[in-house]
Parts: structure tokens; C-alpha cells; sequence
């Protein structure tokens, strides 16, 4: 019988000193222990350990239970009287074994679970890992690192629960878990900010970096992805919970505020291989941003915030966190990063930006990366945010800072559509700066020509493909048709009638023989189609077109007309709007010579 097995080694080795112990001694105490627990003896198992002789021997060999304890643990019911027995053999084992060697047996155990145990097992061993790191005399910092480091890897593959449904449900118990692991680390961090008080010993400090390293690495998993709205339905919610948890640590150990506008104030380690040092990099970026964030938008820890700084300081602390967050590609980053930008936006005025910020790469990056969402996110509403938070920013600039990000924008976009919402914008300066009667220097005279140059031309001449670029040459036709209606030839404040001659050289003609070769291009296209239709006596037949430069799915002819008609169109109204802007340069033009 496994107890009778137990209870020979037991008084085998209670006859020797403490030093006599054999590896022999220490299998065959596993082996009748593990044989205990699979057999149902968990009850007898814990009354050999509660004995008071055989303390010294469960100190040195109780340990070794941790993997079989954890097995059976999870193999009996909740309502199962031997699991009880079970998981007060554990919390004996957390009091009477040697602190090294359970601390030890514990993170093996943590170290080997997977798939849909990590959160059982961690929540299992949080509480006697705990009672035997506050034992822990020798290198006790490190060791807590240790085991935080170690929970926080099993725990990043597991997916974070996103949606109302799946935060409710917590299926892998991540949520439930994740909050255990911040009371387990709540002595720790009352250790250091007593030790704050009295005075800052070299272990205190380096205690501090661990949970410095466990805030990093829990702000980038899983608070950077996760749901963090307040959601309709759910009381507390856990990562809201374990957001303010996370804050409060970093506020209490005093590192909340330097991290804010400092990159990782801990100690980074030195790597020589740079690949360690680039992700090292990257994990910290990713977690500074969430914690911008979490601050700015959610406003966890927003109270110890000093109201001192400039709404545009705050803007250009945020926008290396902004630029981090924009570069991903996952909705619950992204909108994050979009988030920030606006927040950090709505707190300023309009024209209240200075254009020396666009001194600062990151200014110019910001923006290009907006225009990349606005393109190519497959989400609608992320496109149509990006396209709300642009024109914000436009908004929150002076006059050269529009002016200088019109010039940026226009030159890196290369999208039609971006272009000619940057046109529109350029369209809306030139009249307030026309209609208003304080001086603009920038959208009238020798600035405005130097832009009108980027606006009213062609990138290819005449070989441009007008229907890729329409949305760009409708904007600057529009553009155009203003500026020689609102600007007489006498007062000429924007300057496009002393450059006319460059903008018909270099826009009018070239879009009109333009217009012209893709209007023959089209109609001769059209009446082949038309033609092929009567060969085959069907209109079924399926083919592939090529529609500014890019293969369509196969359609049938049919609706290949309807596409070839469609671009008909468009040449048509491009060529209406171009039609009414060489009539008023004429009518002006003539009007103005009369007057001569």
C-alpha cells in the first residue's frame, strides 16, 4: 500500500541527521508521495506532513511533491473533499519546505504548464510562490524578477480577450489571472516605498527595477492590446482593474511621471548582439506609448498629473508614443494610437501650433503615417478617423506650418485623393487669406506661386493617366477656376496672373491633349467592345480589362462597357470644369487689356 510505503521511508529517514540525506532517500520519498496522491491518499499524505518529527525531512524533500501535487490538484473536481486535501498539502509545503528549492520546484512547474492551464497553474502557485519569496533572504530582488518575468512569458502567447463577450466569458482565464498576478506582487512593492522612506539601499533599488521591468512588460502585454472602453454590462472591468493597478505600482515606487516623458529610466541591459538591443528597444517604445495612452486618453493616474505644461508640450511628448502606435497594424493598437493623436490635439487650439515643431521628424512622419491608414486600412472607420484627425492637425498649425505640411504632403503622398484634399485645404487658406484683412504671406504672392507650382501641373505631361490622377486635377481645376474669379488681373494678391503663362505651359495644354488622346483612347475601346458583342451574339461572354494601369476581375462585356462609359464620364466633367477656366482667363484677361 502507497501510505505503508510512505511511512517506511518516513521512519527510515527520521534516524538520520539532516546532512545523511541520500538522492536514494529523496526518489523513494517521491516515488511513495506521488503514489499517495495518485491512489487517493491525500488525506494520510497530509498527516505525515503535518507531523512535527518529520519536519526536517519534509523541509528538505517536500519540494519534489510540487509536480504531482499540481497533477492531481487539476485532475479532482472543485467540490472534491481530496482536492481540498491537495491544496492544503501545497500551503504546508510553502511553510515548511526550504524556500530555495520550493522557489525553485515552483517556477519548473510554472515554467512547464501550457495551452489552457498556464492561467489554472499560475493562479494555482501565485499564493505559496509568494510565502516563499517573503522568505527569501539572499538575492530576493532577483528573484522576484524571476518569477514575474516567468509568469509574464507563459502568459504572453495567450490570446487577449477583446470583444464584450470573450472579456466576459475569460475562457483561458487570463483577465481572472492577470489581477491575481498584481496582488501577488502588492508586498514587493509596499517593501520598496517603505524602504523609499527610510532610505534607498542598493536591494531596494534593485527590487524597484523588477517591478519597474513587470510594469514595462504588462503595459505592452496585454494592456497595449486589450479593450479597455467602459463597457455596457460589465461591472469591473479587468483590464480597466488591472490598468489602475499597474499605474498605482509605478505611481507609489515614484517612476509613474519619468516614464511619462522619459524613455525606460531603469537600468537597460547592455547587449552586445544588436538584434537583443533593437527588440529590447522596440518592447519598451510599445510600452510607453500604452502608458501614454492609458494617461492621456483613458486618464488612469491622470489626478497625479502636474498641470503645468503646454497643450503643444504635451503634443511633442506624445507624438514619438503616437508614431509607435500608428506603425501597427492591429485595430485595438491602432485605434489607440489615433486615440492619443486626437486627444492630445483637442486640448489645443486652432493656429496655435508653431511650425518650428515641423522641424522635429517625427512631425512629418505622424502625418505621412495618417495618410498611409486613411489609403491603405482595410477598415473603413480607422480610413475615415485618420482623414478627421489629418485635417485636426492641419487645423492646429500657424500659417507656415500649414503652408510647409501642404508642401510635405503633396510631395510624399502619392495618392490622387490625398493630393486633392491637400489642394481643397491649400484652396480654403488662399481665401481666408483673402478675405481677411490682416496680411498672409504665405498664400498670396511669391509663397503661393512657389506651391501653385506642385498644384497646377502634371506629374507625366500630357501622358499622365487622367483617370488615376482625377481626383488631384479636379481639385486644381477647382483651385484654378477660384483664383482667376476671386483675383482681378489689377490686384493680383495670389500672384496667378503674373505666372499664367507657366501654369497654361505647364497644366492647360498638356491636360487638354491629354484629355483629348484618353477621350479617343476610350471611345476607340468602346466601339471594339461594341463590335466583338455582335461577333460573339452575347454579351455574356467573360474577358479581363485594364483600368488605369490595373487588371479588373474578369467581367463580361457588359459591364466592361459600363466601366469604359464610366471614365467617359469622368474625362467629360475634366473637361467641362477645364473648358470654364480658359473662358474666364479669357473673359479677365480681355476685360483686363480693355481697361488698359
Amino acid at each position: 500500500m502507497a501510505v505503508d510505503e510512505l511511512q517506511a521511508i518516513i521512519q527510515r529517514c527520521q534516524i538520520l541527521e539532516e546532512a545523511d540525506f541520500k538522492g536514494e532517500d529523496f526518489n523513494l520519498f517521491l516515488v511513495a508521495g506521488q503514489k499517495c496522491l495518485e491512489d487517493g491518499y491525500a488525506a494520510q499524505l497530509l498527516e505525515v506532513i503535518q507531523n512535527e518529527k518529520n519536519k526536517v525531512i519534509i523541509k528538505n524533500m517536500g519540494w519534489n511533491l510540487i509536480s504531482p501535487l499540481v497533477r492531481c490538484i487539476f485532475m479532482y473536481k472543485q467540490e472534491d473533499d481530496k482536492r481540498e486535501y491537495c491544496l492544503r498539502i501545497l500551503d504546508q509545503l510553502a511553510q515548511l519546505c526550504n524556500p530555495k528549492e520550493l522557489f525553485l520546484g515552483l517556477l519548473e512547474q510554472i515554467e512547464q504548464t501550457s495551452g489552457e492551464q498556464v492561467c489554472q497553474t499560475v493562479m494555482l502557485l501565485l499564493q505559496p510562490l509568494q510565502t516563499v519569496l517573503l522568505k527569501l533572504q539572499n538575492k530576493k530582488a532577483y528573484s522576484v524578477g524571476l518569477s514575474l518575468a516567468m509568469i509574464m512569458n507563459q502568459l504572453t502567447p495567450l490570446p487577449v480577450p477583446y470583444t464584450k463577450q470573450q472579456i466576459q466569458e475569460d475562457k483561458l482565464g487570463l483577465c481572472q489571472c492577470c489581477n491575481a498576478v498584481v496582488d501577488f506582487a502588492k508586498p514587493f512593492v509596499n517593501e520598496v516605498v517603505k524602504n523609499m522612506e527610510k532610505s534607498s539601499e542598493y536591494n531596494d533599488m534593485e527590487l524597484k527595477e523588477e517591478l519597474i521591468k513587470f510594469c514595462m512588460k504588462s503595459l505592452k502585454y496585454p494592456l497595449l492590446t486589450a479593450q479597455l472602453e467602459q463597457l455596457e454590462g460589465i461591472e469591473e472591468h479587468p483590464f480597466r482593474h488591472f490598468a489602475t493597478e499597474i499605474i498605482d505600482i509605478l505611481w507609489n515606487i515614484g517612476e509613474l511621471i519619468p516614464l511619462v516623458f522619459v524613455h525606460h529610466k531603469g537600468k537597460s541591459p547592455h547587449w552586445e548582439n544588436q538584434e537583443f538591443a533593437d527588440i529590447e528597444q522596440k518592447n519598451s517604445a510599445d510600452s510607453l506609448a500604452c502608458l501614454s495612452y492609458l494617461m492621456f486618453v483613458q486618464h488612469f493616474g491622470i489626478e497625479c498629473f502636474p498641470v503645468v505644461f503646454s497643450p503643444s508640450y504635451l503634443l511633442l511628448c506624445n507624438m514619438t508614443h503616437i508614431e509607435v502606435l500608428l506603425k501597427r497594424t492591429e485595430e485595438s493598437v491602432l485605434s489607440k494610437g489615433l486615440d492619443l493623436f486626437e486627444s492630445c490635439l483637442l486640448r489645443m487650439e486652432d493656429n496655435s501650433l508653431l511650425h518650428h515643431y515641423l522641424e522635429f521628424r517625427v512631425f512629418i512622419n505622424v502625418p505621412q503615417d495618417l495618410v498611409k491608414i486613411m489609403t491603405l486600412c482595410p477598415m473603413e472607420h480607422m480610413r475615415k478617423k485618420s482623414l478627421n484627425i489629418l485635417q485636426l492637425f492641419i487645423d492646429k498649425f500657424d500659417t507656415e506650418g500649414k503652408y510647409t505640411l501642404f508642401r510635405c504632403l503633396l510631395k510624399t503622398s502619392n495618392h490622387a485623393g490625398v493630393e486633392g484634399y491637400m489642394i481643397k485645404n491649400i484652396k480654403d487658406q488662399i481665401h481666408l487669406a483673402l478675405t481677411k484683412e490682416h496680411d498672409n504671406i504665405w498664400f498670396t504672392g511669391h509663397h503661393l506661386i512657389s506651391l501653385l507650382d506642385l498644384v497646377l501641373s502634371l506629374p507625366e505631361g500630357a501622358e499622365t493617366d487622367l483617370l488615376q490622377n482625377s481626383d488631384r486635377i479636379m481639385a486644381s481645376l477647382n483651385l484654378l477656376r477660384y483664383l482667376v474669379i476671386k483675383d482681378c488681373e489689377s490686384d493680383n494678391q495670389t500672384g496667378v496672373w503674373t505666372t499664367l503663362g507657366k501654369i497654361e505651359q505647364n497644366f492647360i495644354k498638356p491636360l487638354r491633349v491629354g484629355l483629348n488622346m484618353s477621350k479617343a483612347h476610350y471611345e476607340a475601346e468602346i466601339k471594339n467592345k461594341k463590335e466583338n458583342r455582335k461577333e460573339a451574339h452575347s454579351s455574356n461572354t467573360l474577358c479581363s480589362v485594364t483600368v488605369s494601369g490595373e487588371k479588373m476581375p474578369a467581367m463580361t462585356t457588359g459591364m466592361q462597357l459600363q466601366v469604359l462609359h464610366s471614365a467617359l464620364f469622368t474625362f467629360d466633367l475634366i473637361e467641362s470644369v477645364l473648358a470654364r477656366v480658359e473662358e474666364l482667363i479669357e473673359v479677365k484677361t480681355k476685360a483686363g487689356m480693355d481697361e488698359s
